[in-house]
């Protein structure tokens, strides 16, 4: 036997066959983690140029000989932290970008101990049971079809990806086409519906498709970004409609109700863009927003972002399995089938990370009500932005319906000053953004740990550059 491992008395095996070195890296790795974590109250969201600089000695010449496991550690720690934005700060507020929750961090921190390969069951059964189990809840929390297939993925494009591809799959199997055999070559042709607000990513991956971003037809949009369902075109064959749930500039939602009508109607594949929005379906004062979400045939939404697990994370979801899974099944002579749900067959790897263990962990470590209060809390903090802004004469150009503020401090020159200014002061963050023709400033509150202290704080930041801007 392994000197490095012992027997207890009731014959079970002690794990000891860390050295102390790796104990103590590992150990240390812990300790800096927590001390970047508890720096986010203090700390300047944005870097100093002089921090980012610094990057440069973790550069050069590849050496011959490497360096001990313990001073790479510190060398990550010394001139990487210092040049991170503060993402998990109360206030970050540039990007519709998470938090990730402590028992998210601590839940990624062992699986990635664990090192598992989520692809397959016999790779990993604990990772398989796992996600299948947090898929069920993500199902239920959002009031989406409890027999609905789903994905991890690394976040809203490749859910995205995911999505359409069964959709493209399923339009052209019901005219006799088999595109994943056939390819797109001689296919009948897919007409594509989307909004003049589609976010970058989804026509991305129209081209990813072979679908063609431009080779679409873009439907007019209202003053707050939604698709307007009295514009939507007459069409025949085979069609998928893209709606989306939250407009990345202002937060709003497409009327779903009217466009899964429309869909319906027309034999059309109703997808659902819902990356951060999609999760407002679990607050009772919110979910309003979203009338029809359950109505569409597949969806994309993020964890990374309002669910607030670290990146990477995305789930794809298709509302008949059959479709998600002949769109993307993979067979091949050593792969075994466990005769359970197998998760390579469902996503566009075969080998991946174990995502669902942190989303499990935030649903568990949340419930019902913890992530309804979440939301809410989230929703509450950009009204109580927009009511302040607007006080000291700023101009709130969106109506502030979900977690998204639009701000306006004057002409497009102003409010760029403004913004310039907002991030060197770095108490907060916060990004520009033209919206329908407009030079604004977005604010996103989809942080866990943005409190009232962080909200008024960034207030009164962004006032003081009002006045010297």
């Amino acid at each position: 036997m392994n000197a490095n491992v012992q027997l207890h008395e009731d014959g079970a095996l002690e794990a000891s066959s860390l050295s102390p070195e790796e104990r103590v890296l590992l150990l240390e790795a812990a300790v800096r983690g927590m001390r970047y974590r508890s720096s986010m109250a203090t700390r300047r969201v944005a870097p100093l140029p002089e921090d980012v600089e610094r990057l440069a000695y973790l550069g050069g010449v590849l050496p011959e000989d490497g360096a001990s496991p313990a001073s790479v550690l510190e060398d990550l720690d010394t001139f990487g932290s210092p040049a991170t934005v503060g993402v998990t700060s109360g206030r970050y507020f540039g990007f519709v970008i998470g938090g990730s929750l402590p028992v998210t961090v601590a839940a990624n921190w062992l699986a990635t101990a664990w090192d598992q390969n989520a692809g397959m069951v016999t790779a990993s059964p604990v990772s398989a049971q796992i996600e299948r189990i947090a898929l069920d809840w993500v199902l239920d929390v959002l009031d989406l079809p409890r027999n609905a297939a789903g994905a991890f993925v690394t976040g809203a494009t490749m859910a995205n990806f995911t999505a359409l591809a069964a959709a493209r799959h399923a339009v052209l199997n019901r005219v006799g086409w088999d595109v994943e055999r056939q390819g797109l070559q001689g296919a009948p042709e897919i007409t594509v519906v989307v909004g003049e607000e589609a976010h970058a990513s989804l026509l991305r991956v129209l081209s990813l498709l072979g679908l063609g971003r431009e080779h679409c037809i873009r439907v007019p949009c209202d003053d707050e970004g939604r698709m307007r369902a009295d514009a939507l075109p007459e069409v025949s064959g085979p069609v998928l409609l893209c709606a989306q749930a939250g407009n990345v500039d202002t937060g709003a939602v497409d009327p779903l109700d009217d466009l899964a009508r429309w869909a319906h109607a027309n034999g059309a594949w109703m997808h659902l863009d819902g990356a951060f929005a999609l999760w407002a379906a679990a607050s009772p004062t919110r979910r309003h927003l979203l009338a029809g979400h359950a109505r569409a045939d597949s969806w994309a939404i993020d964890a990374h972002k309002w669910l607030n697990v670290p990146y990477d994370c995305g789930i794809a979801l298709v509302r008949r399995p059959d479709e998600l899974r002949a769109a993307l099944a993979v067979n091949a002579h050593y792969l075994t089938d466990s005769g359970m749900r197998e998760p390579m067959h469902y996503t566009p790897e075969m080998s991946r990370r174990a995502r669902g263990v942190e989303v499990w962990a935030a649903l568990r470590a949340l419930g019902r009500r913890g992530l309804a209060d979440l939301v809410e809390r989230c929703c509450g903090h950009a009204e109580h932005f927009a009511r302040h802004l607007a006080a000291a004469g700023a101009e709130i150009v969106n109506r502030v319906s979900l977690n998204q503020v639009l701000v306006s401090f004057g002409s497009p020159e102003r409010t760029l000053r403004v913004i310039d200014a907002i991030q060197r002061d770095g108490t907060c963050w916060c990004g520009g953004t033209v919206w329908q023709g407009k030079t604004a400033m977005r604010i996103s509150v989809s942080s866990w740990a943005t409190t009232d202290a962080d909200v008024d704080a960034s207030i009164a930041a962004i006032r003081r550059c009002m006045r010297v801007a």
